[in-house]
Protein backbone atom coordinates (compact mmCIF):
# COMPACT_ATOMS: atom_id res chain seq x y z
CA UNK A 1 0.00 0.00 0.00
CA UNK A 2 1.61 3.28 -1.04
CA UNK A 3 1.26 6.57 0.84
CA UNK A 4 1.60 9.95 -0.85
CA UNK A 5 4.37 11.20 1.49
CA UNK A 6 6.53 9.32 3.98
CA UNK A 7 4.87 9.09 7.36
CA UNK A 8 6.64 9.67 10.66
CA UNK A 9 5.85 7.84 13.91
CA UNK A 10 6.39 9.70 17.19
CA UNK A 11 6.69 7.27 20.10
CA UNK A 12 5.42 9.06 23.20
CA UNK A 13 6.68 7.89 26.60
CA UNK A 14 7.28 10.30 29.48
CA UNK A 15 6.69 13.36 27.28
CA UNK A 16 2.91 13.73 27.26
CA UNK A 17 2.60 17.26 25.88
CA UNK A 18 2.35 19.22 22.61
CA UNK A 19 4.50 22.22 23.49
CA UNK A 20 8.29 22.03 23.55
CA UNK A 21 8.28 18.33 22.70
CA UNK A 22 11.45 17.80 20.59
CA UNK A 23 10.51 14.37 19.16
CA UNK A 24 6.99 15.50 18.23
CA UNK A 25 8.26 18.72 16.61
CA UNK A 26 10.96 16.87 14.66
CA UNK A 27 8.44 14.31 13.38
CA UNK A 28 5.90 16.95 12.35
CA UNK A 29 8.55 19.02 10.56
CA UNK A 30 9.61 15.94 8.57
CA UNK A 31 6.28 14.60 7.34
CA UNK A 32 2.72 13.52 8.20
CA UNK A 33 2.90 12.25 11.77
CA UNK A 34 1.20 9.49 13.76
CA UNK A 35 1.62 9.26 17.54
CA UNK A 36 2.02 6.03 19.50
CA UNK A 37 1.78 5.21 23.20
CA UNK A 38 2.78 1.72 24.38
CA UNK A 39 1.21 0.25 27.52
CA UNK A 40 3.67 -2.14 29.22
CA UNK A 41 2.10 -3.56 32.39
CA UNK A 42 4.72 -6.23 33.11
CA UNK A 43 7.59 -3.77 32.68
CA UNK A 44 5.87 -1.15 34.80
CA UNK A 45 5.33 -3.69 37.57
CA UNK A 46 8.98 -4.76 37.34
CA UNK A 47 9.93 -1.09 37.75
CA UNK A 48 7.63 -0.72 40.79
CA UNK A 49 5.64 2.05 39.08
CA UNK A 50 2.89 3.20 41.44
CA UNK A 51 -0.78 2.61 40.66
CA UNK A 52 -1.42 6.35 40.99
CA UNK A 53 1.43 7.14 38.56
CA UNK A 54 0.10 4.78 35.87
CA UNK A 55 -3.36 6.32 36.43
CA UNK A 56 -1.76 9.79 36.01
CA UNK A 57 -0.18 8.74 32.69
CA UNK A 58 -3.56 7.56 31.42
CA UNK A 59 -5.31 10.73 32.57
CA UNK A 60 -2.68 12.86 30.83
CA UNK A 61 -3.04 10.80 27.65
CA UNK A 62 -6.78 11.47 27.81
CA UNK A 63 -6.05 15.21 28.04
CA UNK A 64 -3.52 15.01 25.19
CA UNK A 65 -5.55 12.96 22.68
CA UNK A 66 -8.05 15.73 21.77
CA UNK A 67 -5.17 18.22 21.49
CA UNK A 68 -3.45 15.90 19.01
CA UNK A 69 -6.77 15.39 17.19
CA UNK A 70 -7.02 19.17 16.61
CA UNK A 71 -3.70 18.90 14.76
CA UNK A 72 -4.99 15.82 12.84
CA UNK A 73 -2.40 13.61 14.56
CA UNK A 74 -3.92 10.18 15.34
CA UNK A 75 -2.90 8.61 18.66
CA UNK A 76 -2.41 4.84 18.47
CA UNK A 77 -2.26 2.70 21.60
CA UNK A 78 -0.57 -0.70 21.69
CA UNK A 79 0.02 -3.10 24.58
CA UNK A 80 2.98 -5.37 25.22
CA UNK A 81 3.93 -6.84 28.54
CA UNK A 82 7.70 -6.27 28.48
CA UNK A 83 9.95 -3.97 26.50
CA UNK A 84 11.78 -6.89 24.91
CA UNK A 85 8.73 -7.12 22.60
CA UNK A 86 9.13 -3.48 21.49
CA UNK A 87 11.41 -4.04 18.44
CA UNK A 88 8.91 -6.44 16.80
CA UNK A 89 5.95 -4.23 17.68
CA UNK A 90 7.51 -1.03 16.28
CA UNK A 91 8.77 -2.79 13.11
CA UNK A 92 5.35 -4.29 12.36
CA UNK A 93 3.51 -1.05 13.09
CA UNK A 94 5.80 1.04 10.86
CA UNK A 95 5.20 -1.35 7.96
CA UNK A 96 1.45 -1.35 8.57
CA UNK A 97 1.02 2.44 8.60
CA UNK A 98 3.78 3.23 6.12
CA UNK A 99 6.08 5.05 8.57
CA UNK A 100 9.64 5.55 7.34
CA UNK A 101 11.05 6.85 10.64
CA UNK A 102 10.44 6.71 14.41
CA UNK A 103 11.13 9.72 16.65
CA UNK A 104 11.33 9.57 20.43
CA UNK A 105 12.80 11.49 23.35
CA UNK A 106 15.73 9.94 25.22
CA UNK A 107 15.24 8.09 28.51
CA UNK A 108 18.17 7.18 30.72
CA UNK A 109 17.50 4.10 32.85
CA UNK A 110 19.51 1.03 31.89
CA UNK A 111 16.40 -0.86 30.65
CA UNK A 112 15.12 2.17 28.74
CA UNK A 113 18.43 2.61 26.95
CA UNK A 114 18.66 -1.12 26.11
CA UNK A 115 15.07 -1.03 24.77
CA UNK A 116 15.78 1.95 22.51
CA UNK A 117 19.01 0.41 21.23
CA UNK A 118 17.20 -2.85 20.36
CA UNK A 119 14.40 -0.94 18.59
CA UNK A 120 16.91 1.12 16.62
CA UNK A 121 18.78 -2.03 15.52
CA UNK A 122 15.56 -3.73 14.37
CA UNK A 123 14.29 -0.66 12.49
CA UNK A 124 17.65 0.05 10.82
CA UNK A 125 17.71 -3.53 9.52
CA UNK A 126 14.44 -2.74 7.73
CA UNK A 127 15.61 0.60 6.39
CA UNK A 128 13.43 2.55 8.84
CA UNK A 129 14.97 5.62 10.49
CA UNK A 130 15.22 6.07 14.26
CA UNK A 131 16.04 9.37 15.89
CA UNK A 132 16.08 10.16 19.59
CA UNK A 133 16.08 13.68 20.97
CA UNK A 134 17.30 15.40 24.11
CA UNK A 135 14.29 16.29 26.25
CA UNK A 136 14.30 15.19 29.89
CA UNK A 137 17.43 17.07 30.86
CA UNK A 138 19.00 20.42 30.08
CA UNK A 139 22.24 18.74 28.98
CA UNK A 140 22.74 15.35 27.37
CA UNK A 141 24.46 12.98 29.82
CA UNK A 142 28.09 12.75 28.75
CA UNK A 143 28.35 16.45 27.89
CA UNK A 144 28.98 17.72 31.44
CA UNK A 145 32.23 16.03 32.42
CA UNK A 146 35.23 16.58 34.68
CA UNK A 147 38.57 17.74 33.29
CA UNK A 148 39.66 14.11 33.09
CA UNK A 149 36.55 13.19 31.07
CA UNK A 150 34.60 11.41 33.81
CA UNK A 151 31.12 11.95 35.20
CA UNK A 152 30.89 14.22 38.23
CA UNK A 153 30.33 12.47 41.55
CA UNK A 154 29.92 15.63 43.64
CA UNK A 155 26.86 17.79 43.11
CA UNK A 156 28.53 21.13 43.90
CA UNK A 157 31.08 20.63 41.13
CA UNK A 158 28.41 19.40 38.71
CA UNK A 159 26.26 22.45 39.46
CA UNK A 160 29.14 24.83 38.74
CA UNK A 161 29.83 23.09 35.41
CA UNK A 162 26.12 23.31 34.46
CA UNK A 163 25.92 26.99 35.39
CA UNK A 164 28.99 27.64 33.28
CA UNK A 165 27.23 26.10 30.28
CA UNK A 166 23.98 27.97 30.99
CA UNK A 167 25.87 31.31 31.02
CA UNK A 168 26.90 30.60 27.44
CA UNK A 169 23.31 30.03 26.33
CA UNK A 170 20.08 28.63 27.66
CA UNK A 171 18.44 25.67 25.95
CA UNK A 172 15.54 27.13 23.99
CA UNK A 173 11.87 26.21 24.25
CA UNK A 174 10.30 24.68 21.15
CA UNK A 175 6.81 25.71 20.07
CA UNK A 176 3.77 23.61 19.22
CA UNK A 177 3.50 21.70 15.94
CA UNK A 178 1.16 23.05 13.27
CA UNK A 179 -1.96 21.21 12.19
CA UNK A 180 -1.35 18.74 9.37
CA UNK A 181 -3.64 17.43 6.63
CA UNK A 182 -5.99 14.73 7.97
CA UNK A 183 -4.76 11.13 7.75
CA UNK A 184 -6.91 8.11 6.93
CA UNK A 185 -6.10 6.59 10.30
CA UNK A 186 -8.41 6.73 13.32
CA UNK A 187 -7.13 7.21 16.88
CA UNK A 188 -7.45 4.28 19.25
CA UNK A 189 -9.71 4.45 22.31
CA UNK A 190 -7.79 4.89 25.58
CA UNK A 191 -8.38 2.37 28.35
CA UNK A 192 -9.93 3.63 31.58
CA UNK A 193 -7.51 1.55 33.62
CA UNK A 194 -4.73 -1.01 33.18
CA UNK A 195 -5.08 -4.54 34.52
CA UNK A 196 -2.92 -5.00 37.59
CA UNK A 197 -2.98 -1.27 38.45
CA UNK A 198 -5.75 0.15 40.63
CA UNK A 199 -7.33 3.44 39.54
CA UNK A 200 -6.20 6.37 41.71
CA UNK A 201 -8.39 7.52 44.59
CA UNK A 202 -10.64 10.56 44.28
CA UNK A 203 -8.30 12.41 46.68
CA UNK A 204 -5.28 11.77 44.44
CA UNK A 205 -7.14 12.69 41.26
CA UNK A 206 -8.33 15.94 42.81
CA UNK A 207 -4.86 16.78 44.14
CA UNK A 208 -3.20 16.02 40.80
CA UNK A 209 -5.45 17.09 37.90
CA UNK A 210 -4.09 15.97 34.53
CA UNK A 211 -3.02 18.01 31.54
CA UNK A 212 -0.57 20.65 30.35
CA UNK A 213 -3.01 23.44 31.24
CA UNK A 214 -2.89 22.48 34.93
CA UNK A 215 0.91 22.06 34.82
CA UNK A 216 1.24 25.51 33.27
CA UNK A 217 -1.15 27.03 35.83
CA UNK A 218 0.90 25.56 38.68
CA UNK A 219 4.17 26.78 37.19
CA UNK A 220 2.81 30.32 36.75
CA UNK A 221 1.32 30.39 40.25
CA UNK A 222 4.63 29.24 41.70
CA UNK A 223 6.94 31.67 39.89
CA UNK A 224 4.50 34.59 40.28
CA UNK A 225 3.99 33.95 43.96
CA UNK A 226 5.83 31.74 46.39
CA UNK A 227 9.14 31.20 44.56
CA UNK A 228 10.77 34.27 46.18
CA UNK A 229 10.33 32.65 49.59
CA UNK A 230 11.21 29.16 48.34
CA UNK A 231 14.55 28.82 50.14
CA UNK A 232 12.70 29.03 53.49
CA UNK A 233 9.17 27.84 52.67
CA UNK A 234 10.32 24.61 50.96
CA UNK A 235 11.38 23.20 54.35
CA UNK A 236 8.04 23.83 56.08
CA UNK A 237 5.70 20.92 55.36
CA UNK A 238 2.62 22.68 56.79
CA UNK A 239 2.96 25.45 54.17
CA UNK A 240 2.42 25.20 50.39
CA UNK A 241 6.03 26.28 49.86
CA UNK A 242 7.04 23.96 47.02
CA UNK A 243 6.07 23.96 43.34
CA UNK A 244 4.33 20.53 43.37
CA UNK A 245 5.41 20.18 39.73
CA UNK A 246 7.41 16.95 40.01
CA UNK A 247 4.59 14.68 38.83
CA UNK A 248 4.08 16.87 35.75
CA UNK A 249 7.80 17.04 35.01
CA UNK A 250 8.26 13.27 35.35
CA UNK A 251 5.29 12.48 33.10
CA UNK A 252 6.61 15.08 30.66
CA UNK A 253 3.45 17.18 30.79
CA UNK A 254 5.86 20.06 31.39
CA UNK A 255 9.47 20.35 30.25
CA UNK A 256 12.49 21.26 32.36
CA UNK A 257 13.23 24.04 29.85
CA UNK A 258 9.80 25.58 30.45
CA UNK A 259 10.54 25.51 34.19
CA UNK A 260 13.98 27.11 33.82
CA UNK A 261 12.74 29.90 31.54
CA UNK A 262 9.76 30.65 33.82
CA UNK A 263 12.06 30.91 36.84
CA UNK A 264 14.48 33.25 35.03
CA UNK A 265 11.60 35.43 33.79
CA UNK A 266 10.59 35.88 37.42
CA UNK A 267 14.19 36.89 38.22
CA UNK A 268 14.83 39.42 35.44
CA UNK A 269 16.91 36.83 33.60
CA UNK A 270 19.41 36.35 36.44
CA UNK A 271 20.77 32.82 36.87
CA UNK A 272 22.70 33.07 40.13
CA UNK A 273 21.84 36.43 41.66
CA UNK A 274 18.65 38.32 42.42
CA UNK A 275 15.98 36.25 44.17
CA UNK A 276 17.47 33.63 46.48
CA UNK A 277 14.23 31.66 46.09
CA UNK A 278 14.71 31.46 42.33
CA UNK A 279 18.37 30.49 42.48
CA UNK A 280 17.55 27.82 45.09
CA UNK A 281 14.84 26.35 42.84
CA UNK A 282 17.15 26.40 39.80
CA UNK A 283 19.58 24.45 42.00
CA UNK A 284 16.83 21.86 42.57
CA UNK A 285 16.30 21.52 38.80
CA UNK A 286 20.05 20.86 38.54
CA UNK A 287 19.87 18.20 41.32
CA UNK A 288 17.26 16.46 39.15
CA UNK A 289 19.67 16.76 36.22
CA UNK A 290 22.59 15.42 38.28
CA UNK A 291 20.84 12.16 39.14
CA UNK A 292 19.90 11.55 35.47
CA UNK A 293 23.57 11.92 34.53
CA UNK A 294 24.52 9.52 37.35
CA UNK A 295 22.18 6.86 35.85
CA UNK A 296 24.17 6.97 32.61
CA UNK A 297 27.64 7.40 34.09
CA UNK A 298 27.22 4.76 36.81
CA UNK A 299 24.66 2.22 35.52
CA UNK A 300 25.08 0.05 38.63
CA UNK A 301 22.61 2.33 40.44
CA UNK A 302 19.95 1.11 37.96
CA UNK A 303 20.77 -2.44 39.08
CA UNK A 304 19.93 -2.01 42.78
CA UNK A 305 23.61 -1.49 43.65
CA UNK A 306 25.08 1.06 46.01
CA UNK A 307 26.94 3.91 44.33
CA UNK A 308 29.71 3.41 46.92
CA UNK A 309 30.49 -0.30 46.48
CA UNK A 310 32.07 -0.75 49.94
CA UNK A 311 28.70 0.07 51.55
CA UNK A 312 27.25 -3.15 50.08
CA UNK A 313 28.81 -4.80 53.17
CA UNK A 314 26.56 -2.94 55.63
CA UNK A 315 24.88 -5.38 58.07
CA UNK A 316 21.28 -4.42 57.36
CA UNK A 317 18.71 -5.77 59.83
CA UNK A 318 16.04 -8.19 58.72
CA UNK A 319 13.18 -6.56 60.64
CA UNK A 320 9.85 -6.99 58.82
CA UNK A 321 7.78 -5.69 61.74
CA UNK A 322 9.83 -2.50 61.99
CA UNK A 323 9.60 -2.05 58.22
CA UNK A 324 5.80 -2.50 58.29
CA UNK A 325 5.49 0.04 61.12
CA UNK A 326 7.53 2.53 59.08
CA UNK A 327 5.56 1.86 55.87
CA UNK A 328 2.20 2.22 57.64
CA UNK A 329 3.06 5.35 59.60
CA UNK A 330 3.10 3.88 63.11
CA UNK A 331 6.73 4.20 64.21
CA UNK A 332 5.86 6.30 67.26
CA UNK A 333 7.86 9.21 65.80
CA UNK A 334 5.13 11.68 64.78
CA UNK A 335 6.87 13.50 61.90
CA UNK A 336 7.83 10.17 60.27
CA UNK A 337 4.32 8.79 60.67
CA UNK A 338 2.76 11.99 59.29
CA UNK A 339 5.06 11.85 56.24
CA UNK A 340 4.30 8.21 55.49
CA UNK A 341 0.56 8.78 55.84
CA UNK A 342 0.76 11.80 53.55
CA UNK A 343 2.38 9.65 50.86
CA UNK A 344 -0.15 6.84 51.28
CA UNK A 345 -3.05 9.31 50.91
CA UNK A 346 -1.99 11.74 48.16
CA UNK A 347 0.80 9.83 46.38
CA UNK A 348 3.36 12.50 47.26
CA UNK A 349 5.63 13.45 50.14
CA UNK A 350 7.26 16.75 51.02
CA UNK A 351 10.95 16.66 50.05
CA UNK A 352 12.46 17.35 53.50
CA UNK A 353 10.25 14.61 54.89
CA UNK A 354 11.50 12.21 52.20
CA UNK A 355 14.99 12.73 53.61
CA UNK A 356 13.81 12.26 57.19
CA UNK A 357 11.78 9.13 56.41
CA UNK A 358 14.64 7.65 54.36
CA UNK A 359 17.24 8.39 57.02
CA UNK A 360 15.04 7.00 59.78
CA UNK A 361 14.61 3.70 57.90
CA UNK A 362 18.22 3.32 56.79
CA UNK A 363 19.98 4.69 59.89
CA UNK A 364 17.72 4.45 62.95
CA UNK A 365 16.07 1.18 61.90
CA UNK A 366 19.18 0.01 59.98
CA UNK A 367 16.95 -1.47 57.26
CA UNK A 368 18.29 -1.75 53.70
CA UNK A 369 17.60 1.48 51.79
CA UNK A 370 16.54 -0.58 48.75
CA UNK A 371 13.38 -1.70 50.56
CA UNK A 372 12.50 1.92 51.22
CA UNK A 373 13.37 2.97 47.68
CA UNK A 374 10.97 0.34 46.33
CA UNK A 375 8.21 1.32 48.77
CA UNK A 376 8.46 4.96 47.69
CA UNK A 377 8.36 4.00 43.98
CA UNK A 378 5.24 1.91 44.59
CA UNK A 379 3.40 4.85 46.17
CA UNK A 380 4.68 8.09 44.59
CA UNK A 381 2.87 9.75 41.70
CA UNK A 382 6.19 11.46 40.89
CA UNK A 383 8.33 8.35 41.47
CA UNK A 384 11.28 8.44 39.08
CA UNK A 385 14.24 6.09 39.19
CA UNK A 386 17.06 8.66 39.05
CA UNK A 387 15.76 11.11 41.67
CA UNK A 388 14.31 8.46 43.99
CA UNK A 389 17.45 6.33 43.93
CA UNK A 390 19.66 9.40 44.30
CA UNK A 391 17.69 10.66 47.28
CA UNK A 392 17.63 7.29 49.02
CA UNK A 393 21.34 6.70 48.56
CA UNK A 394 22.11 10.25 49.73
CA UNK A 395 20.08 9.65 52.91
CA UNK A 396 21.59 6.21 53.52
CA UNK A 397 25.15 7.53 52.92
CA UNK A 398 25.74 4.93 50.19
CA UNK A 399 25.46 7.34 47.26
CA UNK A 400 27.07 10.21 45.41
CA UNK A 401 27.81 13.32 47.35
CA UNK A 402 26.19 11.49 50.24
CA UNK A 403 25.98 13.03 53.67
CA UNK A 404 28.80 11.82 55.90
CA UNK A 405 27.68 8.58 57.51
CA UNK A 406 27.87 10.19 60.97
CA UNK A 407 25.21 12.76 60.04
CA UNK A 408 21.90 11.27 61.13
CA UNK A 409 19.04 13.75 61.22
CA UNK A 410 17.16 13.64 64.49
CA UNK A 411 13.52 13.52 63.37
CA UNK A 412 12.26 15.02 66.63
CA UNK A 413 14.49 18.11 66.53
CA UNK A 414 13.86 18.45 62.75
CA UNK A 415 10.13 18.27 63.45
CA UNK A 416 10.35 20.96 66.16
CA UNK A 417 12.37 23.15 63.79
CA UNK A 418 10.29 22.82 60.63
CA UNK A 419 6.78 22.15 62.03
CA UNK A 420 7.06 24.01 65.34
CA UNK A 421 3.33 24.15 66.10
CA UNK A 422 2.79 20.56 64.94
CA UNK A 423 0.28 21.71 62.30
CA UNK A 424 1.47 19.19 59.71
CA UNK A 425 1.71 16.39 62.28
CA UNK A 426 -1.80 17.00 63.64
CA UNK A 427 -3.27 17.02 60.13
CA UNK A 428 -1.89 13.58 59.25
CA UNK A 429 -1.76 12.04 62.75
CA UNK A 430 -5.06 13.30 64.16
CA UNK A 431 -4.75 11.17 67.29
CA UNK A 432 -2.17 13.73 68.51
CA UNK A 433 -4.44 16.77 68.07
CA UNK A 434 -4.90 17.31 71.80
CA UNK A 435 -1.16 17.60 72.50
CA UNK A 436 0.59 20.92 73.11
CA UNK A 437 3.21 22.00 70.53
CA UNK A 438 6.06 21.02 72.91
CA UNK A 439 4.71 17.49 73.32
CA UNK A 440 3.52 16.73 69.79
CA UNK A 441 7.00 16.02 68.37
CA UNK A 442 7.56 13.16 70.83
CA UNK A 443 4.49 12.38 72.96
CA UNK A 444 5.28 11.72 76.64
CA UNK A 445 5.55 8.01 77.32
CA UNK A 446 2.55 6.33 78.83
CA UNK A 447 0.23 9.31 78.39
CA UNK A 448 -3.19 8.28 77.17
CA UNK A 449 -4.32 10.74 74.54
CA UNK A 450 -7.37 12.85 75.25
CA UNK A 451 -8.72 11.83 71.84
CA UNK A 452 -8.96 8.27 73.14
CA UNK A 453 -6.87 7.05 70.21
CA UNK A 454 -3.82 4.92 70.69
CA UNK A 455 -0.45 6.15 69.53
CA UNK A 456 2.46 3.71 69.66
CA UNK A 457 5.63 4.14 71.66
CA UNK A 458 8.72 4.81 69.48
CA UNK A 459 9.99 1.66 67.72
CA UNK A 460 13.56 2.61 68.64
CA UNK A 461 15.47 4.89 70.97
CA UNK A 462 16.85 7.61 68.67
CA UNK A 463 20.18 7.91 70.52
CA UNK A 464 20.85 4.18 70.75
CA UNK A 465 19.82 3.51 67.15
CA UNK A 466 22.03 6.36 65.92
CA UNK A 467 24.99 4.83 67.76
CA UNK A 468 24.20 1.43 66.22
CA UNK A 469 24.25 2.94 62.70
CA UNK A 470 27.55 4.74 63.34
CA UNK A 471 29.12 1.50 64.53
CA UNK A 472 27.90 -0.33 61.42
CA UNK A 473 29.47 2.30 59.15
CA UNK A 474 32.71 2.55 61.14
CA UNK A 475 33.24 -1.20 60.88
CA UNK A 476 32.92 -1.29 57.08
CA UNK A 477 36.02 -2.39 55.21
CA UNK A 478 37.27 0.73 53.41
CA UNK A 479 37.70 -0.82 50.00
CA UNK A 480 37.04 1.22 46.89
Amino acid sequence: MSHPSPRQLVWLRTDLRLEDNPALLAACQTGPTVALFVISPGQWRAHDDADCKVDFWLRNLRALQPQLAKLNIPLLVRTLDYWKEAPALLSTLCQKIGAVAVHCNEEYGINERARDQAVQTALTAQGIGFSSHLDQSLFRPGTVLTRTGGYYQVFGQFRRACMEQLYHGLPSIGGKPRAQAPLDLPSDPLPEWIEGFAPASKVIREHWPAGAKEASRRLDAFVDGIIDDYQVARDLPARPGTSELSAYLNAGVLSVRQCLHAALRANQGELDSGSVGVTTWVGELIWREFYKHILVGYPRVSRHRAFKPHTEALPWRDAPEDFAAWAEGRTGIPIIDAAMRQMATIGWMHNRLRMLAAMFLSKNLLIDWRLGERHFMRHLIDGELAANNGGWQWSASTGTDSVPYFRVFNPVSQSARFDPQGVFIKHWVPELQSLAPKEVHLPPRGQSLASGWDYPLPRVDLGESRARALTAFKNLPRVR
